[in-house]
Order: structure tokens, then C-alpha cells, then sequence
């Protein structure tokens, strides 16, 4: 039985976090997450859909015949830290004694390979010029110098910086950060009356930084692209943060006798997600930006997948307004029927035919009646994370998903088998429709697999605790939408997840 004091009910108050919620986590600490089944991996053809250019083109014109009917938004999880990008420089910078020994004979070690690579291409980073000049009559060793230029708290402290707020490019001395791009690309395909809106997701120690940046750069963008901005800000709500319990499952407590929250990772966007006044969101991450060199080849994608999702979603409302008229054709339930399960992937109850009519229109209303994404996988590169699967739930219903490796059980054979061989990998390429047939705006929580979080294991104040993240963003917390995975080029993925990133092509303007 847990009991929760005066002083505990004050702090969830505080943060908008009802008991019931807490006792509803706790339930998952005991009972535990069951992994997911696969099925089997969506494959070109059998989950994943492959057009032709022509097919493209005609989808993109569509998007273009119709984009100034709809209210566009682009919506960026944008609060990723910088930190991760640079882990080989600060092991290089722990490791590395210049008075030992020489950088050539360090660089020649195998396991030195990632700051080799940096040494090598120093001139091409778009932050070069800057930290040269700094740097410039210095006697030290220069790679030592420049990286502490780079990272040192007294100096430009890199790591500190979110992302979005890092020298991405650098144009002939001009440069830009993956949050500028971002805007230029919201210009190109997530525009509408020349009206680009773009919601960035932020954490609270960045978002001035962010507001600032803005302010410099909104003027010269909104004349270079003739397209007003109108960008906004959120951060994830105190009221997703997650309570930690300890290995017997009661609440952990702080040392001052307070429960420990904490953040319940990117499936809490789902909720910034659902506050969006928009008809079509884009959602892409913000390290995955581009030079402007391959901007319209990322552009006429994105519009590709929109075209699709705006010819689907004609469809969806035709047959939704169909399914509440009074007088039903049985032909009329019967292509209802095929357009979900050819055009949206939806798999039916097995005992689908033993009910009666009345009973069958409720179905199929519940099942059209669903917020609708168009995702972009590109093939399986050996990235790491999720991918799209046929996966079936407890219940034996089978449903089209984007599953990370850690929601599968590595230890079965069979399904690590499955996970293994999929053929494509899911870069966060997604279009979303999220209104209904009466053009009002679904509720997204309603849309969310609550059993499909994640138990990790940490340690605070060196006691063992259990931490729960809550489903992720295009994982469990869009579980229950109708999906349509598409087939799109490596092009369009080109994450920077190591500062090594920005020396591949995609992120080198031309000179």
C-alpha cells in the first residue's frame, strides 16, 4: 500500500501530477513491460510502399494544388544537448599527454581513428575560421588548443550548447546553425499564404539562448525566402515527468525525503505534440539538416509524403461521413473495408465477419476514425534504433509500428531474428494528419499504448533505482494511429550524431 504524505501530495500538486497517476506507474514497476512481438519486418510491399518518380511527382503536385487550404506546421524536437557529439574529444583530451607522446604516433593507434578523422578534416568544420583566429599565435600543440578552444567552460563550450544552437555550415564565412536550416526548410515545404510556422521543443536552460538566435536571424531569412515566420517554444511538462521507485517498488525518495521525478524522455511530446493548432505537422529532428545544395531533393520528399497523406486523408473523410449515414450498402462496407486494410494497414479482428452490421460499422468507425502519419523509411544502413514491423499485441490484433530494439526481447532467438532482418530504418520522417472528417483536431493522448514505455536501471546517491520512460514519440505514443510507411531516399536522413557528421558531403556547402 502506498501512502503519500503531506509533503508528497504538495510536491505533485506543484507539478501537476495526480495520485492516480503515480499509483498507475508504480502498477508498471511491478508488473513490469512485456517486449513487443514481431510479426515480421515490413518490407517493400508488404507494409512499406515504393513509388516511381512519376508516381512522386504527381503526389508533390497534389501537395502543391492544395498546401494553401491547409494550416502547416513543422514541429522539431529541438532539446537534444550537443554533449554526445564531441565524447571522442573529450576522450582524446583525457587521454592524450603531448609531453609522452607525439600526436602523429597517437594518431596512428586504431582506437584513434575518430579524432584522426577530426584532425584530418579541421578546415572543413564550419566553426574552423572562428576558433583559428582565437587560437591564432598560440604556442601549444594546435589540436589540443583548438579542442579546448571548442569545449572548455571559459572558452566557447560547445557542449553546453543544444544542437539546434551549434555551427551546422558555413557558407562562404556565413554561418548557420541546424536551427536556421530548419527554418529555410519550413520555407520550402512546410509553408502555406507564405506563412511558415515552425514549434521547436526546447529544454529550459536554452530556450533564451534559442529566443535570442531567433531575433538575429528572422530579418534577413523572411526577405531571403519571402515567407513570414511565426515560431514558438515549449518545453516538456513537469506533469510527464516519471516517479522512480527502488528495486522492491516503493517510492525512491531524495535525501531531503522528496520523491524523485524523472523526465519521461521524447515520448512526453506527445503531449507539446497534441497542444498544435495545425491541420498537417512535419515532424523531423533537429540534427537532421542539410546544405542548401540538396535542399529541394528534400523538399519535393517531404511534399511527396504530404501529397500522400492529403489523398488518403480525402479518402478517410469520404468513408467516414459514409459510416454515419443512416442507410449502409453492404458493397459500401465491403470497399471501406479494402481501403483500410490496402491503403492504411489496418488488419481487422479475425472473428470480423461473425458480427452483425451494426456491430461491423462500429469497427470499422473506430478504425478510420484515427489520427493519420505518413513516415519516410529509408533502407536499414546499420544505424541504431527502430525500424518498421508487423507486430501483434496480447490481444492477437495485428498493427503496422516503429519498434526499437530495446522493446524486443533479445534473448528469443526468433524474434532477434526478426529484428535483424529488417530492410528499412526509421529516420523520423513524418507526416501527420490530425483532424477528423468534421475537421476537428484529435486528441492524441487518447492514441497512446501506455505499455510500451521502457524500465531502465540507474543509481542516485549511490542507491539502486528503477526509472520509467514513457512510450516513445513515434513508438507507443502513436500506437494506435493508422499508418502508411513509405519507401524515401537515404537523402533525407543525415543526422549529426558525432562532430565527425559534419564533414559528410550533405553538410559541406559548395565552394
Amino acid at each position: 500500500m502506498t501512502n503519500f504524505s503531506e509533503k508528497d501530495l504538495k510536491q505533485l500538486f506543484s507539478k501537476g501530477i495526480s495520485e492516480e497517476k503515480v499509483l498507475d506507474q508504480i502498477r508498471i514497476f511491478e508488473e513490469g513491460i512485456p517486449n513487443i512481438k514481431l510479426d515480421r519486418p515490413a518490407v517493400a510491399g508488404d507494409g512499406i510502399r515504393k513509388f516511381t518518380k512519376t508516381q512522386k511527382t504527381k503526389l508533390v503536385k497534389l501537395y502543391d494544388a492544395n498546401r494553401e487550404r491547409y494550416k502547416l506546421l513543422k514541429f522539431v524536437p529541438a532539446s537534444g544537448a550537443a554533449s554526445r557529439m564531441f565524447k571522442s574529444l573529450f576522450g582524446f583530451l583525457e587521454s592524450f599527454d603531448p609531453e609522452k607522446e607525439d600526436l602523429a604516433s597517437f594518431l596512428a593507434g586504431k582506437a584513434n581513428k575518430d579524432i584522426e578523422q577530426f584532425y584530418n578534416g579541421l578546415k572543413n568544420f564550419p566553426f574552423y575560421p572562428e576558433i583559428q583566429e582565437r587560437i591564432k599565435g598560440t604556442k601549444d600543440e594546435k589540436l589540443l588548443a583548438f579542442i579546448h578552444e571548442m569545449l572548455d567552460k571559459d572558452k566557447l563550450h560547445f557542449d553546453f550548447y543544444p544542437k539546434g544552437l551549434l555551427p551546422f555550415h558555413n557558407y562562404r564565412g556565413r554561418v548557420v546553425t541546424a536551427f536556421e536550416e530548419h527554418l529555410k526548410e519550413g520555407a520550402l515545404y512546410g509553408s502555406s499564404n507564405n506563412i511558415a510556422r515552425l514549434h521547436f521543443t526546447v529544454s529550459e536552460q536554452h530556450e533564451t539562448m534559442f529566443h535570442d538566435h531567433y531575433q538575429e536571424i528572422k530579418g534577413r531569412l523572411s526577405r531571403n525566402t519571402n515567407t513570414e515566420y511565426i515560431v514558438n517554444f515549449s518545453q516538456q511538462k513537469p506533469s510527464t515527468d516519471t516517479v522512480a521507485v527502488t528495486e522492491e517498488n516503493t517510492l525512491f525518495r531524495e535525501l531531503d525525503g522528496s520523491l524523485l521525478f524523472r523526465p519521461g524522455g521524447h515520448g512526453a511530446l506527445i503531449e507539446n505534440l497534441n497542444d498544435q493548432d495545425a491541420d498537417i505537422i512535419f515532424i523531423k529532428n533537429i540534427d537532421n539538416v542539410v546544405v542548401d545544395s540538396y535542399a529541394e531533393e528534400i523538399a519535393f520528399n517531404k511534399e511527396m509524403l504530404a501529397g500522400l497523406l492529403i489523398q488518403k486523408q480525402q479518402k478517410v473523410f469520404q468513408y467516414a461521413k459514409i459510416l454515419h449515414m443512416e442507410d449502409l450498402l453492404t458493397e459500401q462496407l465491403i470497399e471501406i473495408r479494402e481501403f483500410l486494410f490496402r491503403e492504411l494497414n489496418v488488419r481487422l479482428p479475425e472473428n470480423y465477419d461473425s458480427y452483425s452490421i451494426a456491430e461491423q460499422i462500429e469497427i470499422l468507425k473506430d478504425k478510420i476514425n484515427r489520427p493519420i502519419r505518413v513516415c519516410g523509411m529509408v533502407k536499414n544502413q546499420g544505424e541504431p534504433g527502430g525500424g518498421p514491423f508487423w507486430v501483434v499485441d496480447p490481444q492477437g490484433h495485428v498493427s503496422l509500428q516503429i519498434i526499437e530494439s530495446a522493446q524486443v526481447d533479445s534473448k528469443d532467438a526468433g524474434q532477434s531474428d526478426i529484428f535483424e532482418n529488417s530492410t528499412h530504418f526509421n529516420p523520423v520522417d513524418i507526416v501527420c494528419g490530425v483532424r477528423n472528417y468534421r475537421g476537428e483536431k484529435f486528441n492524441l493522448l487518447n492514441f497512446v499504448d501506455q505499455r510500451q514505455g521502457f524500465i531502465s536501471k540507474k543509481t542516485k546517491d549511490g542507491k539502486a533505482l528503477k526509472a520509467l520512460e514513457l512510450p516513445g514519440l513515434w513508438n507507443g505514443a502513436m500506437a494506435y494511429w493508422n499508418s502508411i510507411f513509405v519507401e524515401v531516399p537515404l537523402i533525407t536522413f543525415n543526422p549529426v550524431k558525432s562532430v565527425n557528421d559534419l564533414l559528410k558531403s550533405q553538410h559541406q556547402p559548395e565552394s
